[in-house]
């Protein structure tokens, strides 16, 4: 009942303890997170609330996370990701996790997500008395000589504790008995036990002594572990071996090569004989770990490196050494040597990336953290020194934390996915070592579109050919645009922009550009036309441009010829000419006058004699329709002669027409009265041609005008690369015909209409309805314009 109220008490306490630690050490106003917990604490066991303790409770929970991002000891606690709690995930052993009497401290690094935050938590793992004392051994012998002067004291085994503060080793006891006591002497963080002779032995009467010494500790209740010693009376050595030195001290690099002798130590015993013949040997007290790396030569007093050094698992190593002469008993002298061992720049840094995402937008502002980066090295003073850097061809910098050697990853410049997509950054950490060691660590950088770029046409304007008579709803062209964002912001739609009545009759497709009339078109109706494409991406928000189209119609042979003179009636004409008799050659009869709606070679007329009854009579001109006699009438020629004349274009399925004209030839003086009458005749003909010359010449200049327009209209959108040029044919042999010159890039092109000159070199070109001609430029700067002859 007794023992319960204690150790209701001892808990009550321990309680009351950890309560005050933790409102010292857990106040975020006193430094970093600090908390205190016993070892051997339940799994589940709520530590602290990290987002109360750190005032991030006052904004809503829900919007925030977090966790444990590093450590190497960071799997035994876990943070709830929704409440902020701190919990116990396994139990801690202390002594295996934290090795000596110092205090255990952890630090955890805590990620807070929303916005991005680290936070630093130390926890103190606190000890529980869950060890008892032990001895290496659990016997020890002396061998005493009864000529041991009361005082002499003699070392006991050291027990071992793995318990830290009160509830390691306090006091050690012996049995009782007449003849020794036991002394503690305070040795670094030890508590060496020595046996004290308080009354001399007497071998006569006792040769043989059994005691028990006992090591407690601290704790409460105190734990116990027990050392049997037998202790055997013999008979006299009575010096017993010194060092040189109480303490050596030698210090030696991590590097040392297994073998190296590291120091000689040296005892004498002035006795002679066996009584002073010396043996050296390590105190079986040590650690294990000591005889695993250190040797002791038995004669010389060598101590030897038997296996490899590493600074960062164990800095310093004391040695107990004993020398023990061959006497009986034996005489026991002891040194100790303190190793300690110098760093060399071996461990490489060691880098830890922490990050949210590898994916970063465009569009982030200068100083957008993208990730945490902490680095670590295990070497000590100079070597552990931590310089770090990233590569200079990247938008991206290393910003210090007010933490040594961690920073934060921040973009220094604008980034454009357009221009770069990706960036593969390295991240280079050196330490200050001689030589220096390098760690280099990648990270790829992926960065995000936004709608930053709208969709862009080839060229502008856009000039597109389209021969007339193309099938209703069918398509005529297709336009395109490139966008340089990616996905829906790249996705592009159309549409035609309504600004007349020649734009509702096209339609195109929103998806590709196709674009279809719902009309067929008529050259002679219209010959160009104009309208506006919008390119729309589906970016939010979205993007747009347009471009200007250019439509030209493109003539067909659609038209016939229609013969003006003679007087024509579906399809055909008739006329009849008189002439003396007495005519010389090369008398003009009659002219053939016809003309063509139709341009270029469609339109280009050429006569010809279909029927004759005197082909050495008469001859006509191919391109001027002109009838002239080839010789003079003789007596027996006939007085009245038929000619058929075909009309037909040039197309390449050509169309026709047929006149016939019948010339009489009368005689002089019937001429002459005759020529009255026939003046009558040809001033009505004449009335009738000026009427269709009249119609045709005003149907010409109203086109005339709004072709002006039009190009006036294209000119001022039209870029300078794009340059055409118009020459106005002024040779006019009568015909009603005309041509249109002019110039696309390098090439030369003429419209050849109904009227043309005699004299025209015409020379076939690739293009359907135009002929190339030479090339009569003065200068390349000379603006495109359309002259059309009334």
């Amino acid at each position: 009942m007794g023992d319960q109220k204690r150790s209701h008490s001892w808990n009550y306490c321990r309680f009351y303890l950890h309560f005050s630690l933790l409102m010292f050490w857990g106040n975020p106003a006193l430094g970093e997170l600090r908390y205190s917990i016993p070892e051997e604490m339940r799994e589940g066991t709520v530590v602290g609330n990290v987002a109360k303790d750190l005032g991030l409770d006052k904004i809503s929970l829900n919007d925030r996370r977090f966790r444990v991002v590093s450590g190497s000891k960071d799997d035994f606690f876990e943070v709830n990701p929704d409440s902020g709690c701190l919990q116990v995930r396994k139990k801690i052993d202390r002594e295996e996790l934290c090795q000596g009497s110092g205090a255990c401290l952890m630090e955890l690094k805590i990620l807070v997500e929303n916005p991005l935050e680290i936070h630093y938590v130390v926890i103190e793992i606190t000890d529980v008395n869950d060890h008892s004392p032990t001895f290496s051994e659990k016997e020890q012998a002396f061998e005493i000589a009864e000529q041991s002067s009361p005082g002499t004291r003699f070392q006991l085994q050291a027990a071992r504790d793995p318990d830290a503060g009160t509830n390691s080793i306090r006091t050690y006891t012996l049995t009782s008995n007449d003849h020794f006591d036991i002394e503690i002497s305070q040795s670094d963080e030890d508590k060496i036990p020595f046996l004290v002779l308080k009354k001399s032995l007497d071998r006569e009467q006792k040769n043989k002594h059994l005691l028990i010494v006992t090591a407690l500790d601290g704790g409460k209740p105190p734990r116990s572990g027990k050392l049997n010693v037998s202790i055997t009376v013999l008979d006299i050595n009575d010096n017993r071996p010194s060092f040189s030195q109480d303490t050596y001290q030698i210090e030696i690099f991590e590097n040392t090569p297994v073998g190296t002798t590291i120091t000689k130590v040296n005892a004498v015993d002035p006795d002679e004989g066996i009584n002073g013949e010396i043996e050296y040997s390590l105190s079986k007290t040590l650690a294990r770990k000591v005889y695993d790396v250190f040797e002791l030569d038995t004669s010389s007093g060598q101590i030897k490196l038997k296996g490899p050094l590493d600074f960062e698992e164990t800095p310093i190593f004391k040695l107990d050494v004993q020398a023990s002469d061959k006497g009986q008993p034996p005489l026991i002298g002891r040194c100790k040597v303190i190793i300690k061992i110098k760093d060399v720049n071996d461990n490489a840094p060691e880098i830890e990336v922490t990050s949210l995402t590898n994916t970063v937008s465009e569009d982030s502002k200068p100083g957008t953290i993208i990730s945490l980066i902490s680095v670590t090295d295990k070497d000590s003073a100079v070597n552990g020194k931590i310089l770090s850097t990233i590569n200079s061809n990247v938008p991206f910098e290393l910003k210090p934390s007010f933490k040594e050697n961690t920073y934060s990853l921040v973009t220094k410049d604008l980034l454009d996915r357009e221009q770069v997509s990706q960036y593969d950054i390295t991240i280079k950490a050196t330490d200050c070592g001689e030589p220096p060691l390098s760690t280099f660590r990648g990270l790829s950088i992926q960065i995000s579109d936004v709608n930053d770029n709208s969709p862009q046409f080839s060229q502008s304007p856009l000039n597109f050919y389209l021969s007339e008579n193309n099938a209703a709803g069918e398509s005529i062209f297709s336009v395109s645009a490139k966008d340089n964002d990616v996905n829906e912001n790249a996705a592009i739609s159309y549409h035609i922009v309504r600004e007349n009545d020649v734009t509702s009759f096209l339609n195109v497709n929103s998806y590709n550009g196709q674009i279809s009339a719902l009309k067929s078109f008529d050259f002679e109706t219209l010959k160009t036309f104009q309208f506006q494409v919008v390119a729309t991406d589906s970016g939010s928000p979205s993007l747009s441009s347009n471009v200007t189209v250019n439509v030209f119609i493109l003539d067909q042979n659609d038209n016939a010829p229609v013969i003006l003179y003679p007087i024509s009636s579906n399809g055909s004409a008739e006329g009849v000419e008189e002439i003396p008799r007495n005519v010389n050659a090369g008398h003009l009869v009659t002219k053939v006058r016809a003309y063509d709606a139709d341009i270029g070679y469609n339109g280009w007329l050429l006569f010809s004699l279909q029927e004759v009854t005197d082909h050495s009579l008469f001859g006509l001109d191919r391109y001027t329709g002109q009838i002239r006699t080839l010789r003079s009438f003789t007596e027996t020629d006939e007085a009245e002669h038929k000619l058929v004349i075909l009309v037909k274009d040039n197309g390449n399925v050509s169309l026709s027409a047929t006149a016939t004209v019948t010339v009489k030839v009368v005689e002089p003086k019937e001429a002459f009265a005759a020529s009255d009458v026939k003046s009558a005749a040809k001033d009505d003909e004449d009335n009738n041609v000026t009427f269709y010359l009249m119609i045709t010449l005003a149907s010409v200049s109203v086109l005339f005008l709004i072709s002006i327009i039009v190009l006036i209209a294209m000119q001022c959108s039209k870029s300078t690369d794009y340059t055409s040029k118009y020459l106005q044919e002024t040779n006019y042999d009568g015909t009603l015909c005309h041509s249109i010159q002019y110039r696309s890039g390098d090439k030369r092109y003429m419209l050849v209409g109904p009227r043309m000159s005699i004299g025209s070199t015409i020379v076939p070109g690739s293009h359907a309805n135009t002929l190339v001609l030479p090339d009569r430029r003065r200068t390349s700067e000379e603006v495109s314009k359309y002259l059309f002859e009334p």
